[in-house]
């Protein structure tokens, strides 16, 4: 038993301070945190793309082509900070650089390949980036410290994209038509975003509970998102719908 398992055995709160400590510890905790970064700085990647291959060319004005171009820079910065912390427990994901979209094995984002128009992207960014925010929050307190001082610079910036969604959304609903285009965009939305806390049969989902990587499990995650974005969207006039329609994970 490590020190840092010995401390967790005693009911201290798990701290496992750098790459050398966590070499030390067991297989299981070494294969979340891998997992768990691997995801998440592959996401971070993707997201740079979504944002420069999707979002720019149906940007309306020069204002909004320049945020998007803004949003794809932090997502990048994102990946490289992600990338620093795997490069320290030797684990290499340069190669993800090279990977065609359909090639990646966490985040395919086939959700924001079907987004087709500009209120679709604010939607995305209004309550699909704002859940990828919630378990970035949880991330901010991980047992591995390395994860938790990643996400520091990783959570303003994440804010900002949620701000600029929701200003577009706010947008669309000022008017009657724009009010029932977004309840519908809400309803496509509303599902895919759900889904992205994975299923709550997850057996790998108590173990990050487990070992302080996470707070919560996927589906008390995804309880607490809904409790959080719900007044958000009904200040806007939406509706928000039931949690468990058209789901493809619960």
């Amino acid at each position: 038993m490590t020190e840092q398992t010995a401390h967790a055995a005693a009911g201290e709160r798990l701290l496992v301070p750098d790459a050398k400590a966590f070499r030390e510890m067991p297989d299981e905790y070494q294969e979340l945190v891998i997992h768990q970064l691997r995801a998440h700085t592959e996401g971070e990647l993707t997201g740079a793309d979504d944002y420069i291959q999707i979002f720019y060319p149906m940007a309306p004005t020069a204002f909004e082509r320049k945020v998007c171009c803004e949003r794809a820079a932090e997502e990048m910065d994102h990946y490289i900070r992600g990338k620093a912390v795997l490069d320290d427990i030797g684990i290499d994901t340069a190669y993800m650089l090279q990977q065609h979209l359909d090639q990646r094995e966490f985040y395919r984002t086939e959700g924001v390949r079907r987004i087709e128009n500009w209120l679709g992207r604010g939607m995305f960014s209004f309550i699909g980036e704002a859940a990828v925010l919630a378990q970035i929050h949880e991330m901010s307190k991980s047992s591995y410290k390395p994860i938790a001082d990643m996400c520091t610079s990783v959570i303003i910036d994440e804010h900002n994209h949620v701000a600029q969604g929701y200003r577009i959304v706010w947008e669309y609903c000022q008017t009657e038509e724009g009010l029932k285009d977004a309840q519908a965009m809400l309803e496509k939305a509303w599902p895919i975003t759900l889904d992205l806390f994975g299923s709550s049969e997850s057996k790998r989902s108590p173990l990050y509970v487990k070992w302080g990587l996470r707070q919560y499990t996927n589906e008390e995650a995804r309880r607490r998102f809904i409790a959080q974005i719900t007044p958000r969207v009904e200040v806007l006039g939406l509706k928000v719908p039931e949690a468990e329609a058209n789901r493809k994970f619960l």
